[in-house]
């Protein structure tokens, strides 16, 4: 049998390779040798910085560049595992990625249902306003909010406060007209005081972290949810119709269980994301009022910056990204997500 062009020439290529090359295995090693060196650079060695920095005296830029920092080992460690603001942060931050995850699955999950929906006309141009929130930049979408939640008296969300207490009034107004012979007044516990400080309490301030977090993660899920969706068979539908399921049945026993990997792997990566959240307590009142919301990187950036404890903030991030690092594995672990997502 004649040999073909590419054999002959491959075959001539490998002759002409000095001997170290010779073996495939080195010369796949020096082909993937750039990418290892980026990440490398990128990835790993800031990260064995910011260890080495964990465990110095390092105060400010000048001690990080001009080698001034002194080794005092665990010192940052135990200061700052003995701070009281350390765990309010690291509990404000967990409690903030449990309500904003649930949060991001059940209106997910709600939009999906609506956008695969068979009665559901346009769900095409539908979708395409779905993922709309992904092209504005998140500094933009976060300043926005931040104006929706103004404390003024005519700010958006206190409007729409004055037009329920109004609806309130109007439908209390109504019952007190018919029956004409007894007097109601609108029960205070119905009405809402405005306007409202939004950022002068803890958990009005926490509530909006969580409104605007969701709107920036809705996306992402819905786009996951709507993908799983279209992949549930329609036989198993049909045949729970058969056995007279109704439709909430047919949700939790047929629809949940097909699309629960996608899910789980969506609400691990944004959980992550959550965990990490920045831009929206620091510009909205930079997790105040007092302190009372700071998450953990607002709590360790504020350190580094607006108190110089460099050394202190590099602890900081080591121990959110231990945390980050154990959350991920037990998820993905306990999640058996491991081999990827699938529906079988």
């Amino acid at each position: 049998m004649s040999t073909s062009f590419f054999e002959r020439f491959s075959d001539r290529g490998q002759q002409q390779l000095p001997g170290f090359l010779e073996d495939r295995d080195w010369l796949a090693f020096f082909l993937v040798a750039p990418g290892i060196v980026l990440f490398l650079s990128f990835m790993l060695f800031p990260i064995a910085f910011l260890i080495y920095l964990s465990f110095t005296d390092a105060t400010h830029t000048g001690t990080v560049i001009g080698g001034e920092a002194n080794f005092i080992g665990i010192d940052n460690y135990v200061q700052l595992f003995t701070d009281t603001q350390f765990w309010n942060s690291l509990g404000v931050t967990w409690l903030f990625l449990a309500v904003s995850v649930t949060a991001k699955i059940i209106v997910g999950v709600a939009i999906a249902l609506v956008l695969t929906h068979a009665r559901v006309r346009g769900k095409r141009y539908m979708r395409a306003l779905v993922i709309v929130p992904l092209g504005f930049p998140e500094i933009f979408s976060i300043t926005v909010w931040r104006g929706m939640f103004s404390s003024a008296r005519f700010g958006p969300f206190n409007e729409i406060l004055s037009m329920y207490n109004s609806a309130v009034a109007s439908i209390v107004g109504v019952i007190d007209w018919l029956l004409f012979f007894v007097t109601i007044n609108a029960p205070e516990f119905l009405l809402v005081d405005i306007p409202v400080a939004w950022f002068g309490s803890r958990w009005s301030t926490f509530a909006s972290y969580v409104t605007t977090e969701v709107w920036l993660a809705y996306p992402f899920m819905v786009i996951i949810i709507v993908s799983a969706l279209q992949d549930v068979p329609m036989e198993l539908h049909d045949a729970a119709k058969v056995d007279g399921a109704g439709y909430f049945h047919r949700f939790w026993h047929v629809t949940m269980p097909a699309i629960k990997r996608p899910v789980m792997f969506a609400s691990i990566l944004t959980a992550a994301a959550s965990f990490q959240q920045f831009l929206v307590p620091w510009v909205f009142n930079r997790g105040g009022p007092a302190r009372d919301n700071e998450l953990i990187l607002v709590y360790g950036f504020r350190e580094a910056i607006e108190l110089n404890e460099y050394a202190l903030s590099s602890a900081i991030m080591v121990t959110a990204l231990v945390f980050v690092g154990m959350f991920m594995w037990i998820a993905v672990k306990k999640g058996n997500l491991a081999d990827g997502v699938s529906n079988e």
